[in-house]
């Protein structure tokens, strides 16, 4: 990986980081059966920029190992939890529309993360389920367009 794009990929992830350890204050919503990380509307730059594939997956990957202490899911969140935002983050990475780039990290976060999160907070699968996409979605519409505006006012990219 060439300079450049590993200091964007870095950057990338401390913002993650950062966005999630703000979050810790407020309880649970950045982990539990009902997210919204704020993070996660950083899975909208795979898009329109390239380091973002491995930089929100390391994000994702420390932010878990911290909230470890605190979530009670264990090695599973940390990492299949990380394993799953590299797979939405790739699969986002050739949508070709900011539309369509939504749904990996909805549809990815909401079925397999629901999984482990539903077993250890024991409440129901398809209640997590939703409490987890709907979170997610919220993050990568809202929180993501709003990053994808800033990325392209910064660097004049054109976005669908």
């Amino acid at each position: 990986m060439e300079t450049k794009k590993l200091s964007k990929a870095g950057l990338i992830a401390a913002i993650y980081v950062v966005l999630v350890a703000i979050q810790i204050p407020f309880g649970n919503l950045a982990f539990g059966p009902i997210q919204l990380r704020f993070a996660e509307g950083l899975t909208l730059l795979p898009l329109v920029e390239s380091a973002a594939v491995p930089g929100i997956f390391i994000g994702c990957l420390v932010s878990n190992i911290i909230l470890s202490s605190v979530s009670g899911f264990g090695l599973i969140d940390i990492i299949g939890g990380s394993l799953i935002t590299l797979v939405a983050a790739y699969l986002t990475s050739k949508m070709p529309n900011k539309y369509l780039g939504i749904v990996p990290p909805v549809v990815l976060n909401g079925l397999i993360v629901s999984i482990w999160v539903s077993y250890f907070t024991k409440i129901s699968y398809w209640i997590t389920v939703l409490g987890i996409s709907i979170g997610e979605l919220i993050s990568a519409a809202v929180f993501g367009n709003i990053i994808l505006i800033a990325y392209n006012n910064i660097f004049k990219n054109k976005l669908n």
